[in-house]
């Protein structure tokens, strides 16, 4: 069977409820669903695809119970795996639950259970987000991005390489970094992300037509 109406949802779900041993009836005032018999009444929104509107039906019930979920026929295509994961995502940060309705068998699957949400803290990320605040000089993104992108901490980095260079000639690694007070210089003008920099002989680096323009385009970048 293939499900073409959205009322075509409400089978497979309310025999998915009743299964748990709730009582289920449709359209109880403005809700599709509403199970009842469990600690909380239980109250599901349908759509057959993800939309602003499902979610704002959603968010308005948590009003009456914190057991709200979302029902959609599940997605499929080359997009279903993105759209998935970022409603799921969605859905756990507004504490809703998820239901997917298969459309060969109508089968129901949970794909978030509805609660509070409680993100893991990530060390890595946040020693990521501290060390680029250490790293970055000024704040050159004040305004938003630059005419030519964001000013990150690497890149001034490169432009502080870059116009040491320029004023003084190709010149070794350990010199640029001791001088400019970049200690990953020497790895930095190697690895030559931007293609600011040549290496002339081993361990010595020299600045391409590139690198000069860099500099010019990114004039300001860096604190006085």
């Amino acid at each position: 069977m293939t499900v073409m109406r959205e009322a075509d949802l409400y089978p497979p779900l309310k025999a998915y409820f009743e299964a748990k041993g709730l009582e289920v009836k449709g359209e109880i005032g403005a809700a599709d669903l509403v199970a009842m018999g469990g600690p909380d009444p239980v109250i599901v929104e349908m759509k057959l695809m993800f939309s602003l509107t499902l979610y704002h039906q959603a968010i308005a019930r948590l009003a009456v119970t914190p057991e709200v979920w979302l029902a959609v026929l599940r997605p499929e295509g080359k997009q279903a795996r993105r759209m998935m994961k970022e409603n799921t995502a969605l859905c756990r940060r507004l504490g809703l639950g998820l239901l997917t309705v298969r459309a060969r068998d109508l089968f129901v699957e949970v794909v978030a259970e509805p609660g509070p949400y409680a993100p893991r803290g990530s060390k890595v990320k946040r020693k990521r987000l501290e060390a680029e605040f250490t790293r970055r000089q000024g704040d050159p993104n004040a305004g938003g991005a630059t005419r030519h992108g964001l000013v990150t901490g690497y890149r001034q980095d490169a432009l502080r390489c870059a116009a040491y260079l320029a004023e003084y000639g190709a010149a070794k690694g350990a010199a640029v970094a001791r001088d400019t007070g970049v200690p990953t210089a020497t790895r930095l003008m190697a690895d030559n992300h931007y293609g600011w920099f040549t290496r002339v002989t081993t361990g010595v680096y020299g600045l391409t037509e590139a690198g000069r323009k860099g500099l010019a385009d990114w004039d300001g970048a860096l604190p006085e």
